[in-house]
């Protein structure tokens, strides 16, 4: 007989497929770096490359908590928003649209996350996991921060595309 599963193997669950996603993420950002064409986003790019590498190590210090290996599941989710950048940065290589296509890939990203971490943290909370609340929580604001910054740019590019447009 099967056993029930629990939302401490919802938890489990959820955290390996964030953590997977998270080191595909890691690996996806120096090529969207190299591809973005404003030096602005190429920045912000490696920046967030940087952040990842922490958010990461945060997800091993919760796997630590949970007394289980630091392990990821393939997430088809992270897999599937990655393609389609790879996409727009096949089709819109040299373009104007480009760095308009990258910021939005990145910001599917983000809201990908942000919806995880969102749960994972309510989650925590409901099983009494107190130290993987704040490790879990100083992730999403980062990746609310970075969702923030994505916004701005995106703006300023399409501003700047507009003006370019009309000339």
């Amino acid at each position: 007989m099967a056993t029930t599963k629990t939302l401490d193997d919802l938890f489990l669950d959820t955290l390996k497929d964030i953590y997977f996603a998270e080191k595909q993420v890691l690996k996806a950002l120096p090529k969207m770096a190299r591809a973005a064409q404003s030096e602005e986003g190429k920045a912000g790019f490696l920046q967030h490359r940087d952040e990842t590498q922490g958010q990461i190590e945060r997800l091993e210090q919760v796997f630590e908590i949970l007394g289980k290996p630091a392990r990821g599941k393939t997430c088809e989710a992270i897999q599937g928003i990655l393609a389609e950048g790879e996409e727009i940065m096949e089709e819109f290589k040299g373009s104007p649209a480009l760095d308009a296509g990258l910021i939005s890939s990145a910001q599917a990203v983000e809201h990908y996350e942000i919806a995880r971490y969102g749960t994972l943290i309510a989650w925590a909370k409901q099983l009494g996991l107190t130290d993987a609340v704040p490790l879990l929580e100083a992730t999403l604001s980062e990746e609310e921060a970075t969702d923030q910054k994505l916004t701005q740019l995106a703006e300023k590019q399409a501003n700047a595309g507009g003006k370019t447009k009309a000339a």
